[in-house]
């Protein structure tokens, strides 16, 4: 164990180097610090006046990433089951999550704008059939949005849950049945305990991609209010060289939202590794 603890100590360097520089470059950024001309000089200006906006971002952002992160576990969760089935299913199954996975973003909220927008495949169907079509594209409720993240993301829950639960599966199965546990207790007693460590591991893999994700918030959510991303990534591409250190404090406040959400879930996954069965 200690061995391969050391092992993984110049992986562990280089991201808290990296990750850490980034965080405290953002965080003197935001504070006035770090200029793209004059003297440097420290102000809350930034977060004085885009205030509101941050409060607002950080609101908008967790009504898409949440929701997005439990569907995405769902579907995913479903998936997994049918990638572990002992059938072609399984394979039809895989090829379809290793494409979905594969897909840039930005290609997959595209595929949503043409499936869900006001000229979309669907609402163009609506229109046939003299039935109205809501607004599912850059409407008071981000679902476009939701959906889209849910759909790429739900591929890698599942070939990840499938992964973790593939070794020994069939053997675990069999051993329940044999007991006399029936497909209900199985899943209860035996996947869902074995699966809990991944499943909370990719669910916050999930939330942690859909609170700083771009390119779906940007493309099919509202214009206002603006998810922090889209927020930050406004800002930064401002003509006016002042709103930098405001786009730098969208992105902190981005990443603070991130950590906030990530340590309850890091302070359980040891607990349940530990009750996972077959653990020692």
């Amino acid at each position: 164990m200690r061995r391969a603890s050391w092992g993984a100590a110049p992986g562990l360097v280089v991201i808290t180097v990296i990750s850490g520089g980034a965080m405290v470059t953002v965080t003197l950024a935001s504070l006035g610090l770090v200029p793209l001309f004059g003297p440097p000089q420290a102000t809350l200006t930034a977060w004085q006046v885009h205030g509101e906006d941050l409060v607002r971002g950080v609101g908008e952002s967790l009504r898409i990433a949440l929701p997005a992160t439990a569907l995405a576990v769902t579907v995913g969760s479903g998936l997994a089951g049918l990638l572990l089935r002992p059938d072609r299913l399984a394979g039809i199954v895989r090829i379809g999550c290793l494409v979905v996975l594969l897909l840039p973003h930005i290609v997959a909220a595209s595929s949503m704008l043409m499936l869900l927008g006001d000229g979309g495949l669907l609402s163009r169907v609506a229109v046939a059939l003299d039935v109205g079509w809501p607004a599912l594209v850059a409407g008071p409720v981000p679902v476009a949005t939701v959906l889209a993240l849910a759909w790429k993301e739900s591929a890698f829950v599942a070939l990840v849950l499938a992964g973790a639960l593939a070794p020994g599966h069939r053997t675990r199965m069999a051993v329940a049945a044999g007991l006399g546990a029936g497909p209900w207790q199985r899943w209860r007693r035996v996947t869902l305990p074995t699966a809990a460590p991944a499943l909370l591991a990719t669910g916050l893999v999930t939330l942690v991609y859909a609170i700083g994700s771009y390119e779906a918030a940007w493309l099919l959510s509202a214009a206002v209010p603006e998810p922090l991303p889209v927020l930050s990534a406004r800002l930064l591409q401002s003509i006016d060289l002042l709103a930098r250190p405001a786009a730098a404090a969208a992105a902190l406040t981005a990443s603070l939202l991130a950590v906030c959400v990530t340590l309850p879930a890091l302070v359980a996954l040891p607990r349940l590794r530990r009750l996972t069965p077959g653990s020692a």
